[in-house]
């Protein structure tokens, strides 16, 4: 094959293997068609309105970040730091461009953070002052900069000892930071930046253990994380593997929402329990890691990286215009995975009116955007969007 080919082809075979994943691991069981609906049916055009403005702005806000993001590798990498004084060690070179770099990208993309929080604070979703926010900035960017550090560290380790085959490993580093990342996080990083604590004994937990006796699945504990310390938005996931699995509500959703509503929700996640979409999103990362990584070392030897200062920006670079893309196919996923579970919640419960009402009041409460373009919901969206949830809760009651 000619040099000039073997990127675009490492490329397309990346995107081609990430979509016969999501094929492999899509679910199997028949979910009804949304009945098609309008946002005017269920939002005043105030509410319509004040999503589409609040996400519309957000979205810019994201672009301009990414935008800043790319330039600023692109100028690293035709303009490498000088690390000479550590020429005689290669591997703290590169953990220590890894760290930089880090913080250097997080230093100037923080004006756009902080722009796009204090729109999110406009609209009343943000309850958390400045000097909590600059905490947990602190926080991420010492953990992210310590990750980033090991990441670069490995880079220049793997190159010198494998050399162009060092992907082969890199697949096997990401896959198992991934695994870690989903065991050990819940215990060890999220408490970093919330409190956890049991869901309190009454009759939502008996509830929510009814529920899972009755769908036949071990949840594990039921957490309440104290995010009105941040945020008045309401959400729930299901976190962790193992001795770690979890489902954590937040207490903005026991707070706002009526019980039927919580249930529903906890029900949804059950689901994402039964099905083992947790085990399986691994199972999709270990599938694609290894076309994921080859294509990210041709990338980044064709921008000239080698085991030296220019080899972490540019795998960056490479893992910056790969990661997007591959997203982008994997989300196919999660919005099948999604809703598989909302179908589920809806049998669980046998309940599909709670489900309307439920999307309504989350979107109004999060300051959603109902239907989002078309464009970005394919790039980016993990989940349905609301009137598609609307329409299948629809289709279930006639």
């Amino acid at each position: 094959m000619r040099p000039r080919w073997r990127l675009p082809v490492a490329l397309l075979t990346t995107l081609v293997a990430a979509e016969a994943a999501v094929l492999l691991l899509r679910p199997r069981e028949p979910v009804p068609r949304p009945e098609p609906v309008e946002a005017r049916a269920y939002f005043s055009p105030a509410q319509i309105d004040r999503g589409e403005a609040f996400r519309s702005g957000q979205r810019t806000l994201y672009g301009v970040r990414l935008l800043l993001e790319g330039a600023l590798l692109i100028l690293v990498v035709r303009r490498a730091p000088d690390l000479r004084r550590l020429s005689g060690r290669p591997v703290l070179a590169g953990a220590v461009a890894g760290a930089a770099l880090s913080l250097t990208l997080a230093a100037a993309t923080l004006p756009v953070s902080a722009l796009a929080r204090e729109r999110a604070r406009d609209v009343g979703l943000v309850t958390q002052s400045w000097g909590g926010w600059a905490g947990d900035v602190a926080k991420s960017q010492a953990i992210g900069a310590g990750i980033a550090a090991a990441g670069g560290a490995l880079l220049v380790f793997g190159m010198r000892r494998f050399g162009r085959h060092w992907w082969a490993p890199g697949a096997a580093v990401v896959f198992a930071f991934g695994a870690l990342s989903v065991t050990a996080g819940p215990v060890v990083l999220d408490p970093l930046f919330n409190d956890f604590t049991p869901l309190e004994r009454g009759p939502l937990r008996t509830q929510v253990l009814a529920l899972a006796e009755r769908a036949d699945v071990e949840v594990g504990e039921v957490y309440v994380i104290d995010a009105s310390r941040r945020t008045t938005a309401a959400n729930a996931y299901v976190a962790g593997l193992g001795a770690t699995k979890r489902i954590v509500l937040y207490d903005t959703l026991l707070r706002d929402f009526k019980p039927e509503e919580v249930r529903l929700v906890v029900a949804h996640e059950l689901a994402h329990v039964a099905n083992r979409d947790v085990p399986n999103g691994l199972l999709f990362l270990a599938i694609v890691a290894p076309f994921g990584m080859f294509a990210v070392a041709r990338a980044a030897q064709a921008m000239g990286a080698t085991p030296g200062a220019v080899a972490v920006p540019a795998t960056a670079l490479a893992l910056a215009i790969a990661v997007p893309a591959i997203t982008a196919v994997s989300n196919q996923l999660s919005r099948a995975v999604e809703a598989r579970a909302d179908a589920y919640a809806m049998e669980l419960t046998g309940d599909p009116r709670t489900q309307i009402a439920f999307q309504r009041r989350i979107a109004v409460q999060n300051v959603s955007d109902p239907a989002p373009p078309g464009w970005f919901h394919v790039l980016q969206g993990t989940h349905p969007t609301t009137l598609e949830r609307i329409g299948a809760a629809e289709a279930r009651l006639r």
